[in-house]
């Protein structure tokens, strides 16, 4: 327990935040600075921990190019952990395109919920959340949106996994598979799902059964490679998966979008690249 008169400090600064009349994304990552503190400190393990903000902030940018601009969205995380990512994207979507974006956020993990929850709350932002087994059927609604940072191991519950066509031939399937799948599952027709993906994810042995999946459900219109320094090793580096579920006017992109993000020290091939970005959705998605 800390002692008296630290807790009356902590008190007196308490009384100095003015959160009601701060913006969403500076709420937000005054949140995300102490709880990478407390990461920091009790060395949370690799699916626990947040998305960094930068990573956050290239899928939205990603997002804000290739939707319409002049309808509300629905935007749902299906591993929303402590919901940084998503209440990232939602504060630069509702910025970009001035209109409503209420958002679904489901994890199993009660501990990771109960901070999205603070987190959302502070943020005022109009989420709600679902402590479940994203694998398991959701109550969440058709969203426009579906966006995350997906946990990268195997599924343990093999009884579960019965009704998915990515599910393994043998063992426990990949839950980065299942969760991509049922991501779709709850999509509008045409809507996308925007995901951060291990880099490798077309180099297993569950490729072939994957790839057969997505061409018989969605449009894969994109793979983006994310900048390598901002990972320890190339093991943990990660790209971001672009599909577009068929239906609703959608169609497959003449040129799939391919490369990689410049590193955000080389401010000039960044920016070259953003600018590649915007003249591929001008060609593929827009015309």
């Amino acid at each position: 327990m800390p002692k008296p008169e630290t807790v009356a400090e902590l008190n007196k600064l308490y009384k100095q935040l003015d959160l009601l009349h701060t913006d969403r994304e500076t709420v937000r990552r005054l949140l995300q600075l102490d709880l990478l503190k407390v990461i920091r400190k009790d060395a949370i393990q690799a699916n626990h921990q947040m998305t960094p903000d930068t990573l956050g902030i290239m899928m939205a940018y990603l997002i804000e190019k290739i939707i319409d601009r002049n309808h509300p969205y629905t935007i749902f995380d299906p591993a929303v952990g402590t919901a940084n990512l998503l209440t990232t994207v939602m504060n630069h979507l509702q910025e970009a395109i001035d209109q409503p974006v209420q958002g679904y956020g489901i994890d199993n993990d009660d501990e990771l919920l109960a901070v999205a929850s603070v987190s959302v709350s502070l943020q005022r932002e109009p989420v709600e959340l679902f402590h479940q087994d994203a694998i398991e059927p959701l109550t969440i609604p058709q969203s426009d949106l579906a966006v995350s940072d997906l946990p990268v191991g195997y599924y343990p519950l093999d009884e579960n996994t019965k009704n998915y066509q990515t599910r393994a031939e043998k063992g426990h399937s990949y839950v980065h598979h299942l969760l991509i799948e049922q991501s779709m599952n709850y999509l509008k027709p045409g809507g996308f799902g925007i995901f951060l993906v291990p880099s490798n994810l077309f180099q297993t042995e569950e490729t072939m059964g994957f790839v057969k999946w997505i061409h018989s459900v969605a449009h894969f219109q994109g793979l983006i490679n994310l900048p390598a320094d901002l990972f320890k090793n190339q093991a943990a580096q990660k790209s971001i998966l672009l599909l577009q579920r068929q239906g609703g006017g959608s169609h497959q992109a003449k040129q799939v979008l391919l490369g990689s993000f410049p590193s955000v020290k080389k401010r000039a091939e960044f920016v070259a690249f953003m600018n590649q970005i915007d003249a591929w959705v001008a060609a593929n998605l827009k015309s």
